[in-house]
């Protein structure tokens, strides 16, 4: 199994083909394709590469699924004899992709992830085999 870790937001990910992750939010449209270059490690199934600090060259590409918005944390402040409290609530915004390819520094795929189509059909063909 083929991944990265790439670094966004101050935050470093692991990303594998087709996976779902949400990152800190990004300005960017639904729908668009977003490569992220700064790649710290690259793994596929014959041999791993260690960025010093990153990869040059390296990109994973990601398609914007949604931009939502985080559980709602709540902010208190109460000071103690002074009748004093304020409560205030706060939601993180986050941006959701989709890892669409991994692609060395070379230029090659390693990783690439599935047409929406193809994994609708498989998962229609193993509910036909499981009812037989």
């Amino acid at each position: 199994m083929s991944f990265a870790i790439f670094e966004t937001g101050g935050k470093q990910y692991k990303a594998s083909a087709s996976k779902i992750i949400e990152i800190e939010k990004l300005n960017a449209e639904k729908g668009k394709i977003i490569q992220f270059k700064n790649i710290l490690l690259l793994n596929d199934d014959k041999n791993t590469e260690v960025g010093n600090p990153t990869i040059q060259g390296a990109v994973v590409e990601a398609k914007l699924l949604d931009l939502v918005k985080d559980r709602t944390i709540k902010v208190f402040h109460k000071r103690r004899r002074k009748h004093s409290r304020k409560m205030n609530g706060h939601r993180q915004r986050h941006s959701k992709i989709q890892i669409t390819k991994i692609l060395s520094k070379d230029g090659k795929v390693i990783a690439e992830a599935k047409p929406q189509e193809q994994i609708k059909e498989t998962k229609q063909t193993a509910k036909k085999e499981v009812k037989k």
